[in-house]
């Protein structure tokens, strides 16, 4: 843990080929072990795991050689002084939930992502890890008319239910994003997802992970959507990263885009002392352009950028913020700030 209290994570997929949807990789795949090997050279103290990052090929193992293959992990994680953060379910690959997994008109889908979700949670147990998250990644539909959204969510919340149920030491914490890869998401914001929970059977088990690109493809500020989340004491964890406009989701590096928002993110956070509550995850993607030897200074860089705008929140005049906002001079507060943030 470094001097301000924070503890960081990022998860393999961070460290990537550069393949796009227009074209192919464009540097070489590295294992999971070298990527493993990355953490604590670049400073990282926990793994966000997909399933199938954790025991690949997992639809093809029993649910016995999937918690084998999940305490071998956990083995090689120890070893490492690294700890598991979130395990999410991948439902959005597998060739049953093109229409959706838990919202699918096929009930088959719908089996087949509760029984899925429970190996998922078999897995975070075997880390020793109790914060599962769902980025409901087709939960949604590209045609109004094809699904019933008040059903939609209806069985969102029944899916939850079997989670809660199968399992009573897990949390929720349920990831919003607008679109993509569908074209109309039911769960877009952060008000959606506190919401979402309110319907299951354990709401007090049910939480929130903000994703900075994802609150700005909503239109949205993730300052904001991280302040929804703390004032109803749901942010249990965060994507940071960046995003350059209302344009697929492009995880650029944080800060690297809009400064001005990044220090409004550490600000929100550092204020309400979440280092305390939860580890800062990193969801960021080196450029397409980036060569192969370089490729993991995203994330390098974003953690830097973290702890440096940390220093400018905690070295703020809060007492000349304060006068700023006494008087209603708004302006004079946007000129402190800024100059601030250049140093002056």
């Amino acid at each position: 843990m470094n001097k301000y209290g924070y503890r960081f994570s990022f998860g393999p997929w961070n460290i990537h080929e550069g393949a796009d949807p227009f074209g192919p990789p464009v540097r070489p795949g590295l294992s999971f072990d070298k990527k493993l090997e990355a953490y604590q050279r670049l400073g990282f103290d926990a793994v966000q795991f997909h399933d199938d990052d954790a025991v690949p090929n997992l639809d093809d193992k029993t649910p016995e050689q999937i918690v084998q293959a999940a305490r071998a992990l956990k083995q090689r994680l120890d070893s490492l002084g690294l700890v598991a953060e979130i395990v999410a379910p991948r439902l959005w690959e597998h060739p049953l939930t093109v229409d959706g997994a838990y919202t699918s008109n096929d009930p088959k889908a719908r089996a087949y992502a509760r029984e899925r979700s429970r190996r998922t949670i078999d897995i975070a147990d075997a880390l020793g890890c109790n914060l599962i998250v769902l980025w409901l990644a087709r939960e949604g539909t590209y045609l109004r008319e094809a699904k019933d959204a008040a059903r939609a969510v209806d069985r969102l919340a029944e899916a939850m239910d079997d989670m809660l149920a199968y399992n009573p030491n897990i949390r929720i914490a349920v990831e919003p994003k607008p679109n993509e890869p569908m074209d109309i998401a039911y769960i877009p914001t952060a008000g959606h997802a506190v919401a979402l929970g309110y319907k299951t059977r354990a709401p007090e088990r049910c939480g929130l992970l903000v994703e900075s690109a994802h609150a700005v493809l909503a239109g949205l500020d993730p300052a904001d959507e991280m302040a929804f989340g703390l004032a109803y004491n749901k942010l249990w964890s965060v994507h940071l990263n960046d995003q350059n406009g209302l344009k697929y989701d492009q995880d650029r590096a944080f800060g690297a885009v809009n400064l001005r928002r990044a220090f409004d993110q550490v600000l929100v956070l550092d204020d309400h002392r979440y280092y305390e509550r939860g580890v800062v995850g990193l969801d960021v993607k080196a450029m397409r352009t980036q060569q192969a030897d370089v490729a993991e200074k995203h994330l390098a860089n974003s953690l830097q950028f973290f702890l440096w705008l940390v220093e400018r929140v905690r070295s703020l005049d809060r007492g000349a913020m304060q006068q700023c906002i006494e008087a209603r001079d708004y302006e004079e507060l946007d000129h402190l700030i800024i100059a601030h943030l250049m140093g002056k």
